[in-house]
C-alpha cells in the first residue's frame, strides 16, 4: 500500500511538470518571446513597444491582475531595440519603460515593481548583452561629463577664467575621447546588429570616413538588417549632400 502511495506521488509530480511545459508558449520561426516577472506588481498594464519610423508603438499588451508574470510572443524580422512600459493602476501618471534588444527566440526579462527599469535583468540576446556593456561604459563618461560641467559652471560663476577654460578643453577630449570609443565598440562588433544602431541612435555626426569605415566591416547579415540598411542610405544621403555643396562651390 505505501508503495502504491509512493508511485501515485511521483505519477502526480511528473504530470504536473509535464503540463507546465506544456503551458509554456512555442516559439515559431522568425518569432520573439518575451516573458518574465515584475515582483511586487499586482495591478497595471505591460506593453510591448518599438519605434514605427519616429513613432513610439505599441505592438503588444497584457493586462495584470494578480500574478507578475506576463509574456508576449511577436515576429521580428531582424534584431532591433524594443521597450518594456509600466502601467500602474495606482493614478501615477508616468510610465516606466525598459530597452532592450530583441532578436529571434526566448528573451527573459525580470524586475522589481519599485526599480523597474534599474533593477531589470534581461538574458537571451547577444545583442542585449554588448548593449548592456556599452551602457555601462557610456554611464561613465556621462558622469565624467557632468562632473566637468558643474566645475566649469563654479569657474565661470566666480569669474576664473584661466580654469574655466582648462575644464572647457578637457571636456572636449572628453567628448572625443566618448565618440572614438562608441566607434570603435561599433567596428569592434560589426557582425552583430548592435553596429550600425550605436552609429545610428549615437555617433551619427562623427567623421564620414568613420562611418564609412564602419559600415564596410558589417557582415551581410548586419548590412541586410533594419539599422544596417538605415545606416547605408543614411551614408549614400550624407555623401549625396557632401558631393552637392562641393559642386556649389
Amino acid at each position: 500500500m505505501k508503495k502504491w502511495n509512493i508511485w501515485l506521488f511521483a505519477l502526480m509530480i511528473v504530470g504536473s511538470l509535464l503540463t507546465q511545459c506544456n503551458q509554456q508558449p512555442k516559439v515559431g520561426k522568425g518569432e520573439m518571446l518575451v516573458s518574465g516577472k515584475v515582483e511586487g506588481l499586482r495591478k497595471g498594464t505591460l506593453y510591448l513597444q518599438k519605434f514605427v519610423d519616429t513613432l513610439l508603438t505599441s505592438i503588444d499588451s497584457v493586462t495584470i491582475k494578480g500574478s507578475p508574470d506576463f509574456s508576449f510572443i511577436t515576429r521580428i524580422d531582424s534584431p532591433e531595440l524594443y521597450y518594456l512600459s509600466l502601467t500602474k493602476d495606482d493614478g501615477d501618471s508616468l510610465k516606466d519603460r525598459i530597452p532592450f534588444f530583441g532578436e529571434t527566440g526566448k528573451i527573459s526579462i525580470n524586475t522589481r515593481l519599485k526599480t523597474f527599469e534599474t533593477s531589470a535583468q534581461i538574458n537571451g540576446s547577444e545583442n542585449q548583452n554588448l548593449y548592456r556593456e556599452y551602457q555601462s561604459y557610456m554611464r561613465k563618461f556621462n558622469d565624467q561629463q557632468l562632473d566637468m560641467l558643474q566645475d566649469y559652471l563654479d569657474f565661470q560663476q566666480s569669474r576664473s577664467l584661466e580654469q574655466a577654460d582648462s575644464v572647457q578643453k578637457a571636456m572636449d577630449y572628453l567628448i572625443r575621447r566618448k565618440y572614438l570609443y562608441a566607434i570603435n565598440f561599433a567596428s569592434n562588433h560589426a557582425d552583430k546588429e548592435i553596429a550600425p544602431f550605436i552609429a545610428l541612435a549615437e555617433v551619427y555626426d562623427a567623421n564620414l570616413s568613420l562611418l564609412d569605415t564602419l559600415a564596410s566591416r558589417m557582415t551581410p547579415e548586419v548590412a541586410a538588417s533594419k539599422y544596417g540598411e538605415k545606416l547605408q542610405v543614411y551614408l549614400a544621403k550624407r555623401k549625396a549632400d557632401k558631393d552637392s555643396l562641393a559642386q556649389a562651390k
